[in-house]
Order: structure tokens, then C-alpha cells, then sequence
């Protein structure tokens, strides 16, 4: 089992990302993909997430509408683009696998976002 997780680096504040999660081992569709996110000094805080059977989608009330998951279950690939961000955006992002129904959860290694002001 493993989940990829790339795409972070740094921006300027405004700026945009796309972070990619590659999941493999396990049956993707029956899984919600959750990206989350830890800030320096703060707990590991829930970002958004998508239910890869039917697309199904939440978010953080704190990004207003700053960021969009997606899937791509031909790819077994779940994405978060997100825009106009924001220094306070600055964190290691982690993808997190949570079956719908019974069965192991999974965490990616991470990658850094990095805001600057």
C-alpha cells in the first residue's frame, strides 16, 4: 500500500499549487481520500475530502472556496488544487485513505507547502 503524495513547494502569497496524491495497493473506490494538513506548531487539521465512489465532496469552512479535491479513479489519483494562497497556508500536506466501509486507513509521506508574504 502506498500513497504518493507531490506537487508542494514554494509560492508566493496569491499564488497556486497543485498537489497530487498516487494511490496504490489498496481498492480506491472504496475509499474517501482526505487531504490534511499540519502547520508548525499546530495540530493536524482536516483540509478537505472526496468520496472516490461518487464524488462527493467537503471542505473546511476556513478555505472558502479557495481550494478544489478531485479525483481521478482511472489514475487512482486524487488531487487539491488551490488557489490564492495564503501565508498561513503554510504547512506539510498529508493525503489520508478512510474506507466507506470496513478496513485499514492510510497516510501519505506528506509534502511542504511553503507561503511566502
Amino acid at each position: 500500500v502506498q500513497l504518493q503524495a507531490s506537487g508542494g513547494g514554494l509560492v508566493q502569497a496569491g499564488g497556486s499549487l497543485r498537489l497530487s496524491c498516487a494511490a496504490s495497493g489498496f481498492a480506491f473506490s472504496d475509499y474517501w481520500m482526505y487531504w490534511m494538513r499540519q502547520a508548525p506548531g499546530k495540530e493536524r487539521e482536516g483540509v478537505s475530502c472526496i468520496s472516490t465512489r461518487i464524488g462527493t465532496t467537503y471542505y473546511a469552512d476556513y478555505l472558502k472556496g479557495r481550494f478544489t479535491i478531485s479525483s481521478a479513479n482511472d489514475k487512482n489519483t486524487v488531487y487539491l488544487q488551490m488557489n490564492s494562497l495564503r501565508p498561513e497556508d503554510t504547512a506539510i500536506y498529508y493525503c489520508n485513505a478512510i474506507p466507506i466501509y470496513r478496513g485499514a486507513e492510510y497516510w501519505g509521506q506528506g509534502t511542504q507547502v511553503t507561503v511566502s508574504s
